[in-house]
C-alpha cells in the first residue's frame, strides 16, 4: 500500500476506534472504577480482538474483492451508510452511562470476545477491507496491515478513554457539554468516509 493511502487508513481506524461505543465506554468505566494499570488486560484484549477481526476481514474480503471487484462498490456504499448513521447517532447522543458496577476488572478474554460480537467492529473492519484494498495487494498483506493498524489505533484510543474516565466525568458536567463533545466526534466520524471515496 502506498504511503498516501496509509494515512487515510490510519485516520479512518483512529477515528472509528476513538468514537464512543461499547468498548470505549467499558474502558472509561474500568478506568474510573479500577484505574489505568488494572484496566490494561481489558484494553489489550479489546485491541487484540479488533486486530484479529481486521485480519480475518482483510484476508477473506481482499481475495473476494479481487475475484469480484463490483462487490467493493457495494460494500463502500453499505459501509458509508452505516458509518454516517453511526455518526448521526453519536452526534445527537448524551453522556455515556458510567453507572455500570463491576466487581472486578474485565480481563483479556472478556475484552477480546467483546469485539467479535460488536456490529460496529464488524462494520469498521469490513468497510476498511473493502475501501482500502488495492487490486494488486495480496490478501495476507492486507490482513497484516489491517490487523496492525486497527490493533494500534484501538490501543491508543482505549488508553485515552481509560485515562480520561474520571477526568471526563468531572469536566463534562452537563448534558450540553456531552452533546457538544459527541457532536464533534460524530462530525469526525462522518468525515472519515471521505478518503474511502477519494482513493
Amino acid at each position: 500500500m502506498a504511503t498516501d493511502s496509509l494515512l487515510p487508513l490510519a485516520l479512518f481506524a483512529f477515528t472509528s476506534t476513538i468514537t464512543p461505543g461499547g468498548a470505549t465506554t467499558l474502558a472509561t468505566t474500568s478506568g474510573a472504577q479500577f484505574g489505568f494499570r488494572r484496566s490494561i488486560p481489558l484494553m489489550v484484549g479489546i485491541s487484540a480482538g479488533l486486530a484479529a477481526l481486521a485480519s480475518v476481514a482483510g484476508a477473506g474480503l481482499s481475495g473476494l474483492l479481487m475475484a469480484a471487484p463490483s462487490l467493493q462498490l457495494a460494500m463502500k456504499i453499505v459501509g458509508t451508510g452505516y458509518l454516517l448513521w453511526l455518526a448521526w447517532q453519536l452526534g445527537k447522543s448524551g453522556p455515556p452511562d458510567l453507572r455500570t458496577n463491576m466487581a472486578i476488572p474485565l480481563g483479556f478474554a472478556g475484552g477480546a470476545g467483546l469485539l467479535w460480537m460488536n456490529p460496529k467492529a464488524w462494520a469498521m473492519v469490513t468497510g476498511a477491507a473493502a475501501s482500502f484494498a488495492a487490486p494488486s495487494m495480496h490478501p495476507v498483506q492486507l490482513a497484516v496491515l489491517l490487523g496492525a493498524v486497527f490493533g494500534l489505533a484501538a490501543a491508543v484510543s482505549l488508553s485515552i478513554w481509560c485515562a480520561a474516565g474520571l477526568v471526563l466525568a468531572r469536566l463534562l458536567r452537563t448534558k450540553r457539554h456531552w452533546h457538544a463533545a459527541n457532536a464533534t466526534l460524530g462530525a469526525l466520524l462522518a468525515a472519515s468516509v471521505i478518503p474511502m471515496w477519494s482513493a
